[in-house]
C-alpha cells in the first residue's frame, strides 16, 4: 500500500489499491500522494474516499496554514467589543450613583433604564447567535430537510409575539427581578430551586455548545486552533461582562448585531455571483437540480416531529431567563412589549442570509471549488455549511468578514447567558435562601462571581463538543417540559399551588425520561403511535415532548385545585399543609390544635431585591 504524506487527527492513512483519488487529494507526479490541507476530517469520510485507515498513533498531522490577516481583523474585532464593553460599564457605575434603590439591579437589569432601541436590539442578538444562523443554514442545505424544515425563523417570531402579549405586562408590571422571583413568591425556595437547576444547567450546556460551534467554524476559516478561539472568545466576553453588567451586554449587542447583519448580506453575492453557483441558485427552491428541491417536504408521518421540534423552541424560548432579563429592564410594560413586538421582526429578517448561503450550499458544485468532493453533506459536515460556503464561495477578505458575523453571533448570545445564570443563582439562591442579609456590595461580587464560574464552566465543556451538545438537548427538553407550564400556571393560574407545581413537575419529568432519548442512550418505555426502529434505534414521530408538556399544564391546576379542596374541607388536617395550599391568611386564622397556625410568610420576600 502507498503511504500518505501526513496524517489526520491521530491516524496514519494508506491509500488503497486501484482507487481513484477522491476527495481532498492530488498526485504530485511521484509515487507519493499529498493531501490538501484541511483539518479535523473524520476516518470515516476517509475511509468513504478510498483510504484504509491504520490506527496507529502519528505525531504532527495536517493543518490548514494559519490566516494571519484574517486572525489579525478578528482580534481586532474583538479589542473593539471589549472597548465597548468597558465604555459600557463606566455608563453602568454611573447609573449606579443615579440609582435610589439596590444597586445590584442595575447590574442585573439595567436599573430598569434601557433605551427602547438599545432593548430591542439586545433582545434580537440574543437568539439570533451561533447555533441560529449556522442551524438555518444547516436545515436548507441538507437534502432530507430544506427550508420547511429550518424553524429558527419561525419559531422566534412565535416566541417574541406570545411574549409580548401574554408574558411581558404581567412579568414588568410585579417589578421583578427574574424569572423565578414569581416562583419563589407563591411556591417558597425549595420548589424555586427544583425549576431553577435544569435552567441553570442548560445555561452552561448553551455556552459549551455554541463555543464549540465558534471553535470549529474558526478552524475551517483561519485555520486556528480551536482550543485558541474557544478561550480567546470566551476570555472576551467573561472580560465585559464581569465589569458593566447588563449594560455591558446590551451595548455591545447591539455593535455585534449591527456587524453581523451588515457581514452576512456583503457574502450573500459574492456567494450568488460564485460560478459554481450561480447556474442553479435562482431555481433551486423549487426545481430539483444536483439535490433535492431546498423548500424540503413535510410528510404526513414527519407531521408530529415538526410539530414537537417547532413548539419546543417556540414556547421552550419563553421559559429561558435571558428573555426576561430584556424585558424586566425596560421603563414601563408598555415598552417591555414593544422591544418582543420589534425583536420579532427583526429575528426573521436576521434569518434571511442563512437560508440564501444554505440555498447557494446545496446548489453548488463543490469540485468546482479547493474544497472538491465529496461535498459537505457527504463528509458529515452539514453543521459546518456556512462557515465552509463562506469561505470556499467566497473572496479571502469576505471570508474574515464572514468569521465576524459567526464570533459577533457566538459572543452576543454567551453574554446573555452569563449574566442571566449569574442574576438568578445571585438572587434567587444567594439572597432568598442561603443569605437574606447580604448587603448589596455582597451580591454584586457574587453576580461577578458566578458569572465567571459559568463562564470556565461552559469554557471547559467545549472541549466535549459532541456529548455537551446531546446533554444541552435533553436540558432544552426539560425546559420545555417542566419549566414552560410551570410558567404559565405561576403568571395565569391563580388557583396554582406548591402542591400542582410540584404534581406537574414530576409528570413531566416523568413522561420526558420514559419517552426515551437516543443521544444519550436512555431506553424507550414508552412507544407512542408513529414510532420506527431505525438502524436498532427507536425513534418516535409522535409529539412527545408536547404530551409531557401538556400533561404538565393539566396537572398543576388539578393538583392545586384538589390540595386547596381537601384541606379547606378538612378531609386532611390543615397542620400537613407544608406548602401552604389555603394560603397564609385562610391557615392563619385557626389550627386543628384551636392555636394561630404559625407559616413561613413568603409574601415578605417580594420586597426583598439583591
Amino acid at each position: 500500500m502507498q503511504v500518505m504524506t501526513g496524517a489526520i487527527g491521530n491516524y496514519a492513512l494508506k491509500q488503497l489499491p486501484d482507487k481513484s483519488i477522491g476527495w481532498g487529494k492530488e498526485r504530485d507526479g511521484s509515487n507519493t500522494v499529498t493531501l490538501l490541507p484541511y483539518p479535523d476530517h473524520s476516518v470515516g469520510l476517509c475511509q468513504a474516499a478510498g483510504f484504509a485507515v491504520d490506527k496507529e498513533e502519528v505525531k504532527g498531522g495536517l493543518r490548514m496554514a494559519l490566516d494571519v490577516g484574517g486572525l489579525v481583523a478578528v482580534v481586532v474585532f474583538y479589542v473593539l467589543i471589549l472597548a465597548i464593553g468597558i465604555w459600557a460599564s463606566r455608563k453602568s457605575k454611573k447609573e449606579e450613583e443615579k440609582c435610589v434603590g439596590s444597586k445590584t439591579e442595575v447590574n442585573m437589569i439595567g436599573g430598569r433604564n434601557i433605551n427602547v432601541l438599545v432593548g430591542v436590539f439586545t433582545m434580537t442578538a440574543t437568539w439570533v447567535g451561533g447555533g441560529y444562523i449556522m442551524g438555518t443554514a444547516e436545515a436548507v442545505y441538507t437534502p432530507s430537510q430544506g427550508l420547511i424544515w429550518a424553524l429558527g425563523p419561525l419559531a422566534y417570531l412565535i416566541t417574541f409575539l406570545l411574549a409580548g402579549l401574554f408574558f411581558a405586562k404581567p412579568m414588568r408590571s410585579q417589578r421583578y427581578v427574574t424569572m423565578m422571583d414569581p416562583f419563589q413568591l407563591r411556591y417558597g425556595n425549595s420548589i424555586t430551586i427544583a425549576l431553577l437547576l435544569p435552567a441553570l444547567i442548560s445555561d452552561v450546556l448553551w455556552i459549551a455548545c455554541i463555543l464549540a460551534a465558534l471553535g470549529g467554524t474558526m478552524s475551517v476559516i483561519l485555520g486556528l486552533s480551536s482550543y485558541y478561539s474557544i478561550a480567546l472568545s470566551a476570555a472576551v466576553a467573561i472580560t465585559y461582562t464581569l465589569m458593566g453588567g447588563l449594560y455591558s451586554v446590551a451595548y455591545t449587542d447591539v455593535i455585534q448585531l449591527f456587524f453581523m447583519f451588515i457581514a452576512l448580506w456583503l457574502c450573500v453575492p459574492f456567494l450568488v455571483l460564485n460560478p459554481a453557483s450561480s447556474e442553479v441558485t435562482l431555481a433551486a427552491f423549487f426545481n430539483q437540480s444536483q439535490q433535492a428541491p431546498l423548500m424540503g417536504e413535510l410528510k404526513l408521518e414527519h407531521a408530529g416531529k415538526w410539530i414537537d421540534e417547532l413548539l419546543l423552541l417556540a414556547l421552550g424560548g419563553l421559559s429561558y431567563q435571558a428573555l426576561y432579563q430584556r424585558i424586566l429592564s425596560a421603563a414601563s410594560s408598555t415598552q417591555a412589549q414593544v422591544t418582543c413586538f420589534a425583536a420579532a421582526g427583526i429575528v426573521v429578517i436576521m434569518g434571511v442570509p442563512s437560508v440564501v448561503i444554505g440555498a447557494v450550499a446545496a446548489s453548488a458544485d463543490w469540485n468546482q471549488t479547493a474544497y472538491g468532493l465529496p461535498s459537505p453533506f457527504d463528509r458529515g459536515e452539514a453543521g459546518k455549511v456556512l462557515p465552509l460556503a463562506i469561505h470556499y464561495l467566497t473572496p479571502p477578505w469576505v471570508s474574515v468578514v464572514g468569521i465576524g458575523a459567526v464570533a459577533a453571533a457566538v459572543m452576543s448570545s454567551m453574554d446573555s447567558v452569563l449574566l442571566s445564570s449569574a442574576s438568578m443563582f445571585t438572587h434567587n439562591i444567594y439572597k432568598r435562601s442561603l443569605k437574606a442579609q447580604a448587603s448589596d456590595r455582597e451580591c454584586v461580587w457574587v453576580i461577578r462571581v458566578s458569572v465567571l464560574l459559568v463562564g470556565l464552566a461552559g469554557t471547559g465543556l467545549a472541549f466535549a463538543e459532541d456529548s455537551v451538545f446531546a446533554f444541552w438537548l435533553i436540558s432544552g427538553d426539560l425546559i420545555y417540559c417542566v419549566v414552560f407550564p410551570q410558567l404559565i400556571c405561576v403568571l395565569h393560574c391563580r388557583c396554582a399551588n406548591g402542591y400542582g407545581a410540584t404534581a406537574g413537575y414530576l409528570v413531566a419529568v416523568t413522561l420526558r425520561l420514559l419517552s426515551g432519548e437516543p443521544l444519550i442512550r436512555l431506553p424507550t418505555a414508552l412507544l407512542f403511535p408513529g414510532w420506527r426502529e431505525e438502524g436498532g434505534i427507536i425513534r418516535q414521530y409522535f409529539p412527545f415532548r408536547t404530551l409531557a408538556m401538556l400533561s404538565s399544564l393539566v396537572c398543576i391546576p388539578l393538583a392545586s385545585s384538589l390540595a386547596t379542596l381537601a384541606f379547606s374541607h378538612r378531609l386532611l388536617p390543615r397542620s400537613w399543609d407544608l406548602l401552604a395550599a389555603l394560603g397564609e391568611e385562610e391557615r392563619g386564622k385557626e389550627g386543628d390544635d384551636g392555636k394561630p397556625a404559625v407559616t413561613e410568610n413568603l409574601l415578605a420576600i417580594s420586597s426583598t431585591s439583591c
